[in-house]
């Protein structure tokens, strides 16, 4: 999700379970993974903004060297490594700017993409500067389009993905949830925050359901989040940042090492 769409909006106002693989198994599946070439895909949770340490390079892809791809990478050395996921990105972008790495040499791809066409900033801004009735009207606008349009757009990116890496393990990767729920908490109303999960919830469904429809792995990151949400007193997400907006509601560099590798790594 990009950086600049958050701040613009935001400051006009202002382990992991994986699919229950046993130790062994993903450390087998890994090995067989990093045999050939490694692609990593997806939006800016893919790309690691909240984690710092970006890549100059990626400009304003935000490309973090601390991004669970760029872990995976540096822990088992795939035969390449092409990271190619950028902040901001939907799933037109993905088509049109992250695939060409992409070969029948490749033996893993991850992605996580689907927040940015959901609407995620606007959401997020709508329920932290409006009411808790317009929250939850944009974010019943938001889970139309993923009932009526986010299907087929994931449908169109993931048969993209298995055409141009036929060979290929895909692990789709989801969202957490934002909020530890029943916490004495500063911020958005327990209303808004109860909505806001249950949203990442109906994104999730969403999500895993094309993934598996296709024959992908999807990498639920929701219970390696778990006790780790915002007002656990032990966030991996960002809540607001004053001091860099973009990185507002986005991992933190523990959320990265802590919440999406492991999942990645076990699905692998």
């Amino acid at each position: 999700m990009r950086r600049s769409r958050l701040t613009g909006l935001v400051t006009s106002l202002l382990l992991a379970a994986g699919l229950g693989l046993t130790g062994a198994a993903s450390a087998q599946a890994s090995s067989t993974a990093a045999s050939g070439g490694y692609v990593a895909l997806g939006d800016s949770y893919a790309s690691g903004v909240g984690a710092g340490s970006y890549i100059s390079s990626s400009g304003g892809c935000d490309r973090s060297t601390k991004a669970y791809p760029y872990l995976w990478n540096a822990a088992h050395s795939p035969s390449s490594f092409a990271f190619n996921a950028c902040s901001g990105a939907k799933t037109d972008d993905v088509l049109a700017n992250q695939l060409g790495s992409l070969n029948s040499a490749t033996s893993l791809v991850s992605i996580t993409i689907g927040g940015n066409d959901a609407g995620f900033s606007d959401v997020m801004t709508t329920c932290v500067i409006q009411s808790d009735n317009a929250c939850l009207d944009r974010i019943n606008t938001a889970k139309a389009y993923v009932d009526s349009t986010l299907p087929g757009k994931l449908d169109t990116v993931y048969n993209a993905i298995s055409a141009k890496a036929p060979n290929a393990r895909v692990v789709v990767l989801g969202y957490p949830r934002f909020y530890l729920l029943g916490q004495t908490c500063l911020g958005l109303s327990d209303t808004k925050r109860s909505a806001i999960n249950g949203a990442a919830d109906y994104l999730d469904a969403a999500v895993q359901k094309r993934a598996q429809a296709h024959g992908f792995v999807f990498g639920d990151v929701r219970t390696a989040f778990s006790s780790h949400e915002i007002c656990s007193g032990d966030s991996w997400l960002h809540s607001v940042n004053w001091l860099d907006i973009g990185e507002s509601y986005h991992p933190t560099t523990a959320g990265q090492s802590g919440g999406y590798l492991p999942v990645l790594t076990n699905n692998a």
